[in-house]
């Protein structure tokens, strides 16, 4: 008889996890106040034990809008001791909230040290509600993680039967369940009721050979984002260079350009030392290395959203401050 592969399930909270006032409630679930545990949530999908020997691992609910790095270290942290003590271990599922989902999943893809697959799954309705895409997305993403096709592509992201790149996925709308997409490239491959299958494989650098290392790091480097948006007077920036942001990333009009004002302000920030990386707001496609660009000191984010080009940043500061490195940095992740 063939055992199942092991995966580990750490849950930390989110849409995929709650629990309504009914069936009927797929909106304001939050204000019930029931997020359930790893275990809890598991136990409400017998399924699982079809496909794998899932494990369920404690962490803590964390609202996705409030996760940030002393969360993703402690994750950092426990996908490695899990890969340590468990060496039979075939990948990792991490439940999270879909508001940043992506982000999560970006900057573990730059961080983790460990060989093996881990996979972030959310959804977009509650586990009780009608119809709920909580279960499908949980199965599915054991599956991904179990699989060893998935082994060197990174962090993944599985939704809606969908695998997505860390590195490329966004969510793209609010309710729809279809909300994550990846703009420019689409998605890796898909988890269907008979086989998980992949079509491509991302070619920039990904965990764990990166030269990135979080464990020891007590906060990231101040990094912000400027939004773009007709008559702006560079207020915002002048904010965040008072602040001590040590990055900006401008997310600029497409296909990459910040306001007249703004502009300004951020030219004087290169020149205190602040480094200024040119995103745009519109949601896909690159960024251009242009006179413009060139002449005011700011590199490029290349294809990164605003969102990951901050965490892209932030770590670039953590081992340079050399904008020759950090435009290496960008071209390579």
């Amino acid at each position: 008889m063939t055992s199942k592969p092991k995966v580990a399930f750490i849950g930390t909270g989110g849409t995929i996890a709650s629990i309504g006032t009914g069936p009927l409630d797929i909106l304001d679930y939050g204000a019930n106040e029931t997020v359930l545990h790893a275990d809890m949530l598991a136990a409400r999908v017998p399924e699982l034990a079809l496909v794998a020997d899932v494990r369920p691992v404690p962490f803590r609910n964390v609202p996705s809008h409030h996760i940030f790095f002393p969360d993703w270290k402690e994750l950092v942290w426990l996908c490695e001791r899990l890969a340590t003590e468990e060496p039979d271990l075939a990948g990792i599922v991490i439940g999270h909230g879909t508001a940043s989902l992506e982000e999560t999943a970006w900057f573990l893809s730059l961080t983790l040290k460990i060989p093996l697959p881990v996979v972030l799954v959310g959804a977009q309705r509650p586990a009780s509600a009608l119809s709920t895409d909580a279960n499908m997305n949980l199965l599915n993403a054991v599956r991904v993680a179990a699989s060893p096709a998935a082994r060197g592509l990174g962090v993944l992201a599985v939704l809606n039967d969908e695998i997505h790149a860390a590195r490329e996925v966004t969510k793209t709308s609010t309710f729809r369940l279809q909300t994550f997409r990846s703009p420019d490239f689409g998605a890796l491959g898909h988890a269907d009721g008979d086989a998980v299958t992949f079509y491509r494989r991302p070619v920039r650098k990904t965990a764990p050979d990166t030269e990135f290392d979080v464990r020891f790091l007590d906060a990231l480097p101040r990094v912000d984002i400027a939004y773009a948006y007709t008559g702006s007077d560079g207020a915002a920036v002048r904010a965040f260079v008072d602040a001590g942001a040590r990055g900006i990333v401008s997310a600029g009009f497409a296909p990459g350009f910040p306001g007249v004002a703004d502009e300004a302000v951020l030219r004087d920030a290169v020149a205190k030392g602040v480094i200024v990386v040119q995103s745009t707001r519109a949601g896909s496609g690159r960024t251009f290395a242009g006179t413009r660009a060139t002449k005011n000191g700011f590199l490029i984010a290349d294809n990164l959203n605003p969102q990951k080009a901050r965490l892209l940043l932030a770590l670039a500061l953590t081992v340079t401050s050399d904008p020759a490195e950090i435009r290496r940095i960008f071209a390579t992740y």
